[in-house]
């Protein structure tokens, strides 16, 4: 499975962003599709997460700012990111889980908030 990332980039806070991850590559079964970031010198964490059943999960740092979403066909995920914050600068990795769990990684994608 090959994760390919796009979006990112320079904000102001207050400002919104987007990610897509789209998966392609093989015909395996994707169960979660998500999004992890990691600050310099913070380990990596989860963001936002949502399964084939159409749970989904956000951190709390997260909730009522962004938005993931999903379109299964083209196993696509989305994260919607709205009034950022200068915390949520960090590098942004697609994730990705089959259904037997094994995970595939993207190469992350650089999010700065900065004035």
């Amino acid at each position: 499975v090959q994760l390919q990332a796009s979006g990112g980039g320079l904000v102001q806070p207050g400002e919104s962003l987007g990610l897509s991850c789209a998966a392609s590559g093989s015909d395996v079964s994707i169960n979660a599709m998500g999004w992890y970031r990691q600050a310099p010198g913070r380990q990596r964490e989860l963001v936002a997460i949502t399964k084939s059943d159409g749970t989904k999960y956000r951190a709390d740092s997260v909730k009522g700012r962004f938005t993931i979403s999903r379109d299964n066909a083209k196993n696509t995920v989305y994260l919607q990111m709205n009034s950022l914050k200068p915390e949520d600068t960090a590098v942004y990795y697609c994730n990705a889980q089959t259904s037997g769990g094994v995970p595939y990684w993207g190469k992350g994608t650089q999010v700065t908030v900065s004035s």
